[in-house]
């Protein structure tokens, strides 16, 4: 599977990125009604978060902390549309996926994701995420 499809696939819900990002439910809607995350939607309405949304929600977090408000945060990171090709989308190849995959396997899937070195880009969430994976 391409890492670019692999980190967009909608995998885990607002439960699980509140305990990866320590942001409330709050928190988390209200950066999508700013358009600054766009989570994927299930047939029953619920959110679906990928990879690259819960980085995003980490660097939102990492300058919010830093004094920046959303104005600041909506400059530095481009708003994401739901027609864009950041935008985390739920395909039925990747919904069948995300249905058979068992929660170990989902922590492997993020293991994995962590220690891979993206060639230019240095990732703010390594540091962050790997609490979750020692808690196992």
């Amino acid at each position: 599977m391409a890492d670019e499809i692999r980190r967009n696939m909608a995998l885990f819900p607002i439960g699980i990125v509140m305990k990866l990002t320590d942001l409330t439910a709050r928190q988390i809607r209200y950066y999508e009604q700013h358009e600054l995350i766009v989570p994927a939607r299930t047939g029953g309405n619920q959110r679906l978060f990928s990879f690259n949304d819960v980085e995003r929600l980490l660097e939102i977090k990492s300058l919010i902390e830093k004094g920046v408000n959303i104005a600041g945060i909506k400059q530095v990171m481009n708003p994401v549309s739901k027609e864009s090709e950041e935008a985390t989308k739920v395909s039925e190849q990747s919904e069948v996926k995300r249905r058979e995959m068992s929660d170990t396997q989902l922590h492997r899937m993020l293991k994995q994701q962590l220690l891979e070195k993206r060639p230019g880009q240095t990732s703010i969430i390594q540091g962050q995420l790997t609490r979750f994976l020692h808690k196992r």
